[in-house]
């Protein structure tokens, strides 16, 4: 599989973008009980490896649902859920909205057209799928378990669950981009290619080029 390598996008966060940092990094220190010495996106990053130390996928992915949970006040969530059904008009604005407020967690991404079945098992087209050209955050983390265990699985939960309005998150490993859709119900992870994902032998030190075996971290 080819490693996509080391990127040659470099980031200038803005205020905007380091407050949501600093917000989310605090948090994470708040719910991991630990600290870190590093700053900005580094910090942030940090942090979210410490999560993986000693927790098993599912513990992973519950520490940063009480994270996200943290910051949407219990009644907004409640309020979204029973009076905003996943119409294509909410999830489209809900792509517009992910474009502008986490730009910095991703990077540089775009709204566009997707194909979406909808409950009764019709397909449509609609606005709602946020196109993330080079993920920052898989891309500084160098790491497939983080990207599914931190980002991927706790997101679809979160938005499907506690928002009440599903999505869809597909990354790919070959060149770190992703395709979040609003309005498409997430599949079982067992059911998706990326559940048999190697390591990325560049950025992994438990992997090597030929080892194929799917990351040890994705599964318990």
């Amino acid at each position: 599989m080819e490693d996509p390598g080391s990127s040659s996008i470099s980031y200038r966060d803005n205020w905007f973008d380091r407050l949501f940092i600093r917000l989310f990094s605090r948090k994470i220190a708040v719910a991991l009980g630990e600290q870190t010495q590093q700053a900005g996106y580094d910090g942030f990053v940090d942090l979210s490896q410490r999560i993986m130390a000693g927790r098993s996928p599912q513990e992973q992915q519950q520490l940063v649902g009480v994270v996200l949970r943290s910051l949407v006040p219990a009644p907004v969530l409640w309020g979204v859920r029973t009076f905003f059904s996943p119409t294509p008009l909410v999830c489209e604005l809900n792509a517009w909205f992910a474009t502008r407020l986490f730009e910095w967690l991703v990077g540089p991404c775009t709204v566009q057209p997707a194909q979406v079945t909808t409950p009764s098992g019709a397909a449509r087209e609609q606005k709602s799928m946020v196109k993330i050209e080079r993920c920052r955050y898989l891309d500084q983390s160098g790491c497939v378990a983080m990207c599914i265990n931190m980002c991927k699985l706790p997101t679809q939960e979160f938005f499907t669950r506690d928002f009440g309005i599903p999505v869809t998150l597909t990354p790919n490993f070959e060149d770190f981009s992703c395709e979040m859709v609003f309005g498409s119900a997430p599949p079982p992870l067992q059911s998706e290619a990326i559940a048999t994902q190697p390591c990325l032998p560049r950025h992994c030190n438990q992997a090597t080029p030929t080892d194929y075996r799917p990351c040890p971290k994705i599964h318990p």
